[in-house]
């Protein structure tokens, strides 16, 4: 059967151990996978090994479907009143919450979040996207419709059944909890694939869903690559709808999948690179610091990051000053993701490091100024330099792909409606932040940037009860708040004959 792994901790921000299963979660219960495998976790911070889990494949995936099938029509969904499913991830939450400082620290273990960001802006928010979703567990409604004296008529949102969530390893914890809360609260069962990269909480968040007492195979926990456990959770003819969070290439697979077999509902929410839009009448002093916030947090790897900073040209200077500053303290608050004064921590993966490095040379190549930042920092582990180009052109490879690292791309502008074209034109639409203290002008450009999401004076303020999501090549429907809920449930109308004769 699969093993226990215990993680010593001993440092200023965490001191302990973590106890965890690294098998797969299946119908309740640890096991091993069909075909035995694992993979190395990884500490970016060193580059060392920390653990070893389980890998599966599409035929523990099969498993995981089968124990969701049997829940679904044994012990929850339409068989589950409301307030109760509500109760359980309420309980949920609360058993989040007494381990919050363990499900940090694994998530700056292998994720590299600095820890004192990990524990406010994920898992503070993804204790609180349970709760919110436990609200509407018993508030799922239909509608009565008016027709003739003869019929009444009325709708049922119903769950899917067995959903898929493919989660991202850039905000592990929280990815998942946008996944689970509102699958679980319609009535849905779930089978997740966490990334092979941050499996650590998903794993701890498993053995929590035991302990709140959802029945086995209301949530299932399969580690393993996309290109196995992933395709086969959007090959599944048995699951109904897939929530993914990733790139957009990936998200393409996953919308071909579904069209070539049983036309699953599909969930994206995909790349992006945001505009950060800077007019001269703003709050100098505010906008700088949400504007290093909203390209650097999480160093960057943010698909709502505000990579691309339009400057208009009044202010250009003082807030050139300024914006490096910033990134320069950033530069010196690099390091041990468990230190206190960390503010800017790793890369998740050599992979990521690499692809972030080739950005920064492809920038020079093609002409534009290294202002900032564009090393490596420190001798060991993954860690990149708060960067900043100027000088950057609208066809650089730097301004128009998704670096999803802490690259700035500088461009400075003279009128409203030129960098409302200049912000549009890219595939993307995932998010807009907007800073002016004339609200009639920062509405206006709100109202005219293609996202689908847009911060006035501030940036990156998710919050569960509004929804999130893309426009373009950012993605498909929406996460979070209760258009989420419309997602994750299907409408059957009712027609009952009162009174009509044939």
């Amino acid at each position: 059967m699969s093993h226990q792994t215990t993680l010593e901790f001993n440092n200023a921000m965490y001191k302990g151990s973590i106890s965890l299963n690294t098998g797969l979660f299946i119908d309740g219960q640890w096991v091993d996978p069909v075909e035995p495998d694992s993979i190395y976790v990884i500490n970016p911070a060193t580059g060392k090994k920390v653990a070893s889990v389980s890998l599966g494949s599409s035929k523990d995936v099969d498993l995981a479907v089968k124990a969701a099938q049997k829940a679904c029509k044994t012990s929850w969904g339409l068989k589950c009143p409301g307030t109760q499913r509500g109760k359980l991830l309420a309980r949920l939450a609360d058993l989040m919450e007494r381990d919050a400082d363990q499900f940090t620290a694994l998530e700056a273990l292998d994720a590299g979040m600095p820890f004192q960001f990990a524990k406010a802006a994920n898992v503070g928010s993804s204790i609180q996207t349970l709760r919110y979703f436990a609200g509407w567990s018993d508030k799922i409604q239909g509608k009565s419709i008016e027709t003739n004296e003869t019929k009444l008529a009325y709708t049922r949102r119903e769950p899917y059944g067995v959903v898929g969530g493919i989660t991202p390893w850039n905000v592990p914890l929280g990815m998942l909890c946008w996944k689970v809360a509102p699958a679980l609260a319609t009535g849905n069962c779930i089978v997740l694939k966490p990334s092979e990269m941050t499996p650590l909480s998903a794993l701890k968040f498993a053995s929590l869903v035991s302990e709140a007492g959802f029945p086995p195979g209301v949530v299932n926990v399969v580690n393993g690559y996309g290109t196995t456990v992933g395709q086969a959770i959007s090959e599944h003819m048995d699951i109904a709808k897939v929530s993914f969070t990733g790139s957009t290439l990936v998200g393409r697979k996953i919308l071909e999948a579904s069209a070539k077999t049983n036309l699953k509902v599909v969930t994206l929410e995909l790349g992006g690179k945001s505009p950060t839009i800077v007019f001269d009448d703003c709050n100098l002093e505010q906008t700088v610091k949400w504007a290093a916030m909203a390209i650097f947090v999480n160093m960057g790897q943010s698909c709502v990051a505000g990579s691309r900073i339009f400057v208009q040209e009044g202010i250009y200077p003082q807030f050139m000053e300024k914006f490096t500053a910033m990134a320069n303290g950033l530069g010196q608050a690099t390091g041990d993701p468990f230190a206190p004064t960390t503010q800017h921590g790793p890369q998740a993966s050599k992979a990521q490091y690499d692809r972030i490095m080739n950005y920064i040379a492809s920038g020079k190549a093609d002409g534009a100024t290294l202002h900032a930042g564009g090393e490596r920092h420190g001798t060991e582990g993954y860690f990149i330099q708060p960067t900043i180009f100027t000088d950057c052109k609208a066809e650089m490879k730097i301004v128009k792909e998704e670096i999803f690292g802490p690259v700035a791309a500088i461009l400075k502008f003279k009128t409203e409606e030129e960098v409302i074209e200049a912000a549009n034109a890219t595939t993307y639409g995932l998010s807009a932040c907007i800073f002016s203290e004339n609200i009639s002008r920062a509405l206006r450009v709100a109202h005219a940037i293609e996202s689908g999401s847009t911060f006035v004076n501030s940036a990156q303020l998710i919050d569960p009860a509004i929804p999130f999501g893309g426009y373009k090549a950012s993605g498909i429907g929406r996460e979070q708040g209760e258009y989420a809920l419309e997602t994750y449930t299907q409408v059957k109308a009712v027609h009952v004959n009162i009174g009509l004769e044939i």
